[in-house]
């Protein structure tokens, strides 16, 4: 037999070498080293449950975990010597084993397979990542919840299709962002749940013929139950695809606010001031100060669609069980983890040290007829007809773009000319605070009601902010 045969750990069968491009082709230690911590807690478990059941003796198991210990310290120290022969992270772990403490190193696989293996690191790996991502999640709307506060009664315009519709207060806007990302912490949440069931035992596709507990695995990891079906244990990446949709919306949500962020910076708007610390300059131009922070977190949701895109163009068409072709679920996951770490780091930073020119917002929803739709309501309570009310307000719009002023602007005698039911209380319904105080319910864009919101938001999440 070939000696390069006879080193691999599945070579028996094997009588020629192994074709260094297949080696490399198919090697994966390079990316999926990073499970190595889930691998190692993986093992543990599976030692102590064979040590329990009478498959490992007490003396293996402790040799078994004391090799772990070793090998945990060498690769978090940077000394482990990783070897693309052994093709990933499982094979490198238990051959260095073997090699440190001899024939108790080779019985640790004993009722288990790699699909079997791998499948519960991925789970442990996910299940860390839900909590990690949430956590920065959390941490985020902290941030835009101390935001909203301060914005409470600042009034800004707010928008469809661009254009000025009504007056809004920044704090109520702010606590839009708010609720896209709860809805994200949700949707980790509900993933998370699916995650934490435990796959081994369930070996390469049919199980195992010694005297395994599958449910002792199952509490020494933390999982909440067993998996119920050997073949579907061994195939299901739903719980990774869930990770990584739950990813794409997220990053879909910070799009849209970095979106809004670039507009609000920009000369045009002027809403916001970004610190400098999140900003760049540019090379030719010096009075540039670009909105970089926003734009990259922008563009970077364009690659956590992708890899949701490319799992589940991985797994649409694969037959039961474990196929090779799932090695390829790692590194979008990976990517997707880290980009989306990062995006709302950054963005955690950028707003804290934010601040928004209140008097620009202001003038803005002042300049837009803002309040015409309160003018349609006043209407609509003297007992006209919405549709009506409707097109009489339309005509005194243009009536007030016709001469550059505002509705606030035109006069009592003015406004009765379109109709005679207007008298001074109207004067109150067009200010911009009268606008957005009238909103006063739940949902609603009145600062009290923003308020309310932020207080029943802190009591919702309080025991997840940031100090």
């Amino acid at each position: 037999m070939n000696d390069s045969a006879d080193k691999k750990l599945w070579g028996g069968r094997f009588a020629q070498r192994t074709a260094r491009l297949m080696e490399r082709f198919s090697a994966s230690e390079h990316f999926d080293r990073r499970l190595y911590r889930q691998d190692i807690e993986g093992s543990r478990a599976h030692a102590r449950m064979l040590s329990s059941v009478g498959v490992l003796t007490s003396g293996e198991c402790d040799l078994i975990f004391d090799g772990l210990d070793r090998i945990s310290r060498e690769i978090a120290q940077g000394e482990f010597n990783w070897k693309p022969s052994l093709e990933d992270v499982h094979m490198n772990i238990e051959a260095r084993l073997t090699e440190l403490i001899g024939d108790a190193g080779k019985k640790l696989h004993t009722g288990r397979s790699r699909n079997d293996q791998v499948a519960t690191d991925m789970r442990l790996f996910v299940r860390y990542c839900v909590d990690s991502v949430t956590v920065s999640i959390r941490s985020l709307q902290g941030v835009l919840l101390n935001l909203a506060e301060r914005e409470a009664d600042t009034i800004m315009p707010g928008l469809t299709h661009m254009q000025s519709a009504q007056p809004v207060t920044c704090g109520h806007h702010l606590m839009a962002w708010f609720e896209m990302l709860d809805r994200d912490a949700g949707r980790f949440a509900d993933c998370r749940v699916r995650a934490n069931v435990c796959p081994l035992g369930a070996a390469a596709l049919a199980g195992t013929s010694y005297p395994i507990d599958r449910q002792l695995s199952a509490e020494l990891l933390g999982f909440d139950s067993v998996s119920s079906n050997s073949l579907d244990s061994v195939s299901d990446r739903d719980f990774l695809i869930e990770f990584n949709s739950a990813a794409a919306i997220l990053a879909v949500h910070l799009s849209r606010i970095a979106e809004e962020i670039v507009l609000w910076s920009s000369e045009q708007f002027g809403y916001i001031k970004l610190s400098d610390a999140f900003c760049t300059g540019s090379s030719i131009m010096p009075q540039k100060k670009n909105p970089d922070a926003a734009e990259i977190v922008r563009g970077k949701s364009g690659r956590v669609i992708g890899n949701l895109v490319a799992v589940l163009t991985l797994m649409k068409g694969q037959p039961l069980a474990y196929n090779r072709d799932n090695q390829e679920d790692k590194e979008p996951l990976f990517d997707s983890v880290d980009t989306i770490t990062d995006c709302l780091e950054v963005f955690t930073g950028m707003l804290a040290e934010s601040t928004f020119d209140r008097e620009r917002m202001r003038d803005a929803a002042n300049a837009g007829y803002a309040t015409a739709t309160d003018l349609a309501d006043y209407l609509v309570r003297k007992g006209v007809a919405f549709r009506d009310a409707h097109e009489t307000v339309g005509k005194t719009v243009s009536f007030a773009i016709s001469s550059n002023r505002t509705l606030e602007d035109l006069s009592l005698a003015e406004l009765q000319e379109f109709d005679s039911r207007i008298d001074e209380s109207i004067f109150t319904v067009l200010t911009l605070e009268g606008s957005v105080s009238s909103r006063s319910h739940v949902g609603g864009t009145a600062p009290q009601q923003v308020r309310r919101a932020i207080l029943k938001a802190r009591e919702r999440i309080g025991d997840n902010l940031p100090e």
